[in-house]
């Protein structure tokens, strides 16, 4: 899962041209939420629901535990925020390998069946990382899903395209991305959010991972944000007024100049 910036927030960038997800409100990326609605609906569904165990996993600031809470207070079982200085600044191929690495740490105790993740994210919209990270994990990948059937460790899905709809299937383990297509996600309940606060929680360093700062971060990102223009304020919109009759003329050809008619 991803931390971003609220979008109805006053969004910023750093002076390095990185998004400042530090000074400003940010919250679990919509589209994650999709995710991790799917991983739920998965384990309810499964012949042994209590021995299914729903990871959230997230890589980011401090404060990006909050996405971590709000997956646990959805009924998620436990959490693991991943963070450290030397992340910030990475791009999709670190932050595949830092994701890549978490899971393999996490499956160490237990083994991961299904890697679920958002179609894309809210800020960035690169709908890359899936893929990176099933490259990284060595493992098939099931991108776009619409629609989610699991039976065993069997996966079937609907990929809606331009012209077709494809059903594609796939044996776990393997990496799966939803769209927002998929449902609905469900809203914590209150109960949710008092059990979230007993569930664990855990923090971990590049060094917990094993991997070297000198890997990630934006040194060594092969793609860098050279610079920026803050959007202009919108401009004053046009006031046709009818006080000869004109006024239906005037509208008319305002449409037909933007080509709206």
């Amino acid at each position: 899962m991803k931390h971003v910036p609220d979008a109805t927030a006053d969004r910023r960038f750093e002076s390095d041209n990185t998004v400042d997800r530090v000074g400003v409100d940010g919250l679990l990326s919509e589209l994650d939420e999709y995710a991790v609605e799917q991983a739920l609906q998965i384990k309810e569904k499964s012949d042994n629901p209590e021995e299914t165990k729903v990871t959230a996993l997230c890589v980011g600031p401090e404060k990006a535990v909050d996405a971590v809470r709000k997956a646990l207070q959805m009924g998620a079982d436990e959490g693991i925020l991943v963070s450290d200085e030397a992340i910030a600044g990475s791009d999709y191929v670190a932050t595949s390998l830092v994701l890549a690495k978490a899971i393999s740490k996490a499956g160490e105790e237990r083994a991961v069946d299904l890697v679920i993740c958002g179609m894309a994210s809210t800020d960035a919209a690169g709908s890359v990382v899936p893929a990176m990270l099933a490259e990284q994990l060595n493992l098939p990948q099931v991108t776009f899903a619409s629609v989610v059937e699991t039976q065993g460790d069997q996966v079937r899905v609907k990929r809606d395209g331009d012209t077709a709809t494809e059903v594609i299937g796939g044996t776990m383990p393997l990496v799966l991305s939803v769209t927002d297509q998929t449902g609905e996600a469900r809203y914590p309940s209150f109960k949710g959010i008092m059990a979230a606060k007993k569930k664990p929680l855990e923090t971990w360093s590049l060094s917990d991972l094993g991997v070297d700062a000198g890997d990630v971060g934006l040194s060594v990102a092969w793609t860098q944000v050279e610079d920026t223009t803050e959007r202009p304020p919108r401009s004053a919109g046009e006031i046709v007024k009818d006080e000869d009759g004109s006024g239906a003329t005037a509208l008319t050809e305002f449409l037909a100049s933007k080509k709206f008619i």
